[in-house]
Parts: C-alpha cells; sequence; structure tokens
C-alpha cells in the first residue's frame, strides 16, 4: 500500500497564474509535500502584489516565476518545479499540463478561467482542475465553499462575490479561497491517485 506521503510525492500538480491564488497555492502545496508543481505565469512582481501574494520586495520587477520558484526551494529544496514564463492559452495549456493530475486555475480574469477549464476538461483526458469563483472583498470566511461539480471539476469560492461588486483584494480572503485550492488537490490525490 502507497503512504499519503509517498502519493504526495509521486504527485505532479499544475498551477495556472501566481498572483494571489497561485502563489499561495504553490506554497501550501510545497509545504505539504507534493513532488512536483508545473508553473506558469507571465507577470513579474509588482509593488501592489505584496499585500495579498507570496513575493518579498526585494522581488518587485521579478518574472514570478522566478520568484516563486526561488520561494518554493526555499521551503522545500525537495520539490521538482517547472516554469513557464507565457500567458497560458488554448494552444499551450494541453501541452504545459500534460503530466499534471491535478491543474488549479488561479487567474483574476473571467475570461481565462473560462478558457482553462474548458480546455481541461475538453482537452485533457482525465486531469482534474480546481478552479475559484467569488472571492473578493472581505467579511465571511465560511462563505468561501468547495463543492465537487463533477469528477474533474472542483469549484472553490462563494460564487457570487466579484471585483465588480468588492472592489478590494485581501490576503485573508484570497488565502482562504487558495487554502481550500491546496486542501482539495491535497484531497483528490490522496483519494484517487
Amino acid at each position: 500500500m502507497v503512504s499519503i506521503n509517498e502519493k504526495l510525492k509521486n504527485a505532479t500538480v499544475g498551477i495556472a497564474g501566481l498572483g494571489g491564488l497561485g502563489s499561495t497555492v504553490a506554497v501550501a502545496l510545497a509545504r505539504a509535500g507534493i513532488g512536483r508543481l508545473i508553473i506558469a505565469d507571465f507577470d513579474k512582481v509588482e509593488k501592489d502584489n505584496l499585500n495579498r501574494q507570496q513575493y518579498f520586495i526585494n522581488q518587485i520587477g521579478k518574472n514570478k516565476v522566478d520568484a516563486m520558484m526561488e520561494n518554493l526551494q526555499r521551503i522545500n529544496p525537495d520539490v521538482k518545479i517547472e516554469a513557464h514564463r507565457v500567458r497560458l492559452n488554448v494552444d499551450n495549456v494541453p501541452e504545459i499540463f500534460a503530466d499534471a493530475d491535478v491543474i488549479a486555475e488561479c487567474f483574476d480574469n473571467a475570461q481565462a478561467k473560462q478558457m482553462i477549464v474548458e480546455t481541461v476538461l475538453s482537452k485533457m483526458g482525465k486531469t482534474v482542475i480546481v478552479a475559484v469563483s467569488g472571492l473578493a472583498g472581505y467579511g465571511n470566511s465560511n462563505a468561501i465553499k468547495t463543492r465537487r461539480i463533477s469528477d474533474r471539476l472542483i469549484l472553490v469560492g462563494d460564487e457570487t462575490t466579484g471585483i465588480d461588486t468588492q472592489p478590494i483584494l485581501t490576503a485573508a480572503r484570497v488565502g482562504i479561497a487558495a487554502c481550500h485550492q491546496a486542501n482539495a488537490i491535497i484531497e483528490t490525490i490522496i483519494n484517487n491517485i
């Protein structure tokens, strides 16, 4: 019988976007002992990111994938990291995340969220995706829930609160959703892989 630690060590998780959600998911998974992370983002660390993302002031101006690789290696030197400095799209998602058992959708754009969910579900066989909908603002932590929509789609959030209705993103609320995502990923790996 394979132990829980072995299942986590043998797993590959893709993280699409390394902002408030993705950087926190990456840190949580590295600490949990996931063996391999495939991370992708096109952006650079900016000063405004520091209020809710897992970067440091001396990393401002660096590519998020490079800064995140540094941080993850300090947390868990055993984690293998495959980094892609790229804007994800319908054509490159299946290639970049081909080896992923589970993918965390960590975008802040509704169209990008829809694109990756549809791409994974239609083109990536058995890969599970954990997506987020509704987490802006502050307030009721218990409104953020994790729901299994299908065998391959898990949705985290309150499904209503967006940046258009709550024009503030706080580290606490984004972190709650990100940790829900990381927990759903770990649960999926332990139970299904």
